[in-house]
């Protein structure tokens, strides 16, 4: 499975960065995707940001995003590893990477987040970003 973080769910919305790579990589992997609650309230607030005329149409979005992919819901392992991942990554970042990390059949995250993405590859977690080139968080 591949966990999707609230800067990777942001790409299924029209109009944003990378958007074709994104979902040309990921609806047809749409059942190998997972997030948590808080990918999903990350999606809605970016949903919100959007221009009154088109924001029905991202709505539309992520409802459909949130009927498709399951939720994993955060766990004890997860806390711990997020609390280690505190000192490294923002909050929500390593509330993120502990989810990841804990479901024992993730093995990949995909995401935009260069912090998140460096912190992943330690943990062993294959690091998804299409649109970018391998390793681009190691280049900044």
């Amino acid at each position: 499975m591949i966990y999707v973080d609230g800067s990777g769910l942001c790409r299924f919305l029209p109009g944003v960065r990378y958007f074709d790579e994104f979902t040309d990589f990921a609806v047809p992997r749409i059942h190998e995707l997972a997030t948590t609650q808080l990918g999903f309230t990350e999606l809605r607030q970016a949903a919100e940001l959007y221009p009154r005329e088109t924001k029905p149409k991202a709505f539309e979005v992520l409802e459909m995003v949130r009927s498709s992919i399951p939720v994993i819901r955060f766990s004890e392992h997860n806390v711990s590893v997020s609390t280690h991942a505190s000192a490294v990554l923002k909050p929500f970042a390593a509330l993120h990477l502990g989810a990841a990390v804990a479901h024992p059949e993730i093995h990949a995250v995909l995401t935009y987040d260069a912090e998140l993405a460096r912190v992943a590859e330690l943990y062993e977690l294959q690091v998804l970003s299409p649109g970018l080139a391998p390793g681009w968080y190691s280049l900044d």
